[in-house]
């Protein structure tokens, strides 16, 4: 991997979403494009498609990747804060993908190995930024990270836009409240929030496509996701995916028990 550090195994699931990205990028009626996602993939080594037949959870997450693509690139974009955050950022390209307003900068916490391999990738293909954006290496586990972004030039007295892509699900219920304390914190009114609603009851992860990333998952505050919030200084709301899908053009056959929640920070208290 271009003579980085090696990534961890959860680190590693950025490649599926970047493949994901990279396909839809190809397509005719792409929902966004992310010109870098495919550099990506070939600096690692993994091929444009999946080793293996997608089975019926891997086609469904390969969707919502998709859907959540584009609803948290419109919602960034049209925030109001000029302070952004993407926590967990991975390979998420929308540093350089976005036409962000003037003013605007943007912090990416991940791990260090996950950020140089980024770095690489990226100067290698002469990608420049289209705001201010700042890198800050850090473990979203260890309290640290907070002070690392401060460090960075972060201001906790103005509002911010966060992102929590695809992470929660990887964290146990108490290291998921542990983050999003954190995060509230770190906010000041106005702030606004999104991530992904926790699926609700139990969900079947018995599809050997994609066995490697399922067997990671802890379930974060699972279906709680939004009346923690609520209760943590936030104003939450949800929204389903086959909603949001079909605002999008690509409607589901199915009614879908997942989605996506976005966050207003209503009272300067600690989350």
């Amino acid at each position: 991997m271009m003579n980085s550090k090696p990534l961890s195994a959860v680190s590693k699931t950025a490649l599926a979403v970047a493949r994901v990205r990279a396909h839809e990028s190809a397509a005719g009626d792409a929902l966004f494009n992310d010109p870098y996602a495919g550099a990506f993939l070939a600096a690692s080594g993994e091929p444009m498609r999946p080793r293996r037949t997608p089975g019926p959870l891997a086609t469904a997450l390969r969707f919502q990747t998709v859907i959540r693509t584009r609803f948290y690139d419109d919602l960034l974009l049209h925030s109001g804060c000029d302070q952004v955050v993407l926590l967990a950022a991975g390979l998420d390209a929308r540093a350089y993908r976005l036409p962000w307003p003037p003013g605007t900068r943007l912090y990416e916490l991940d791990l260090p190995p996950v950020l140089e391999f980024k770095h690489r990738v990226l100067a290698a293909e002469s990608a420049e930024p289209r705001c201010d954006r700042t890198a800050v290496p850090a473990d979203l586990l260890s309290p640290a990270w907070a002070d690392r972004l401060v460090e960075a030039g972060f201001d906790p007295g103005r509002p911010t836009a966060w992102l929590i892509e695809g992470l929660l699900v990887y964290l146990t219920a108490e290291e998921a409240a542990t983050l999003l304390s954190t995060v509230g914190q770190l906010s000041a009114p106005a702030s606004r929030l999104a991530l992904e609603r926790g699926r609700s009851g139990q969900t079947v992860l018995d599809d050997p496509s994609i066995a490697h990333i399922t067997s990671l998952w802890k379930g974060g505050l699972g279906s709680g996701t939004a009346d923690w919030l609520d209760q943590h200084g936030w104003h939450a709301e949800s929204h389903p995916l086959d909603t949001v899908a079909a605002d999008y053009g690509r409607p589901m056959d199915n009614p879908s028990g997942t989605g996506f929640i976005t966050a207003v920070r209503t009272v300067p208290k600690a989350g």
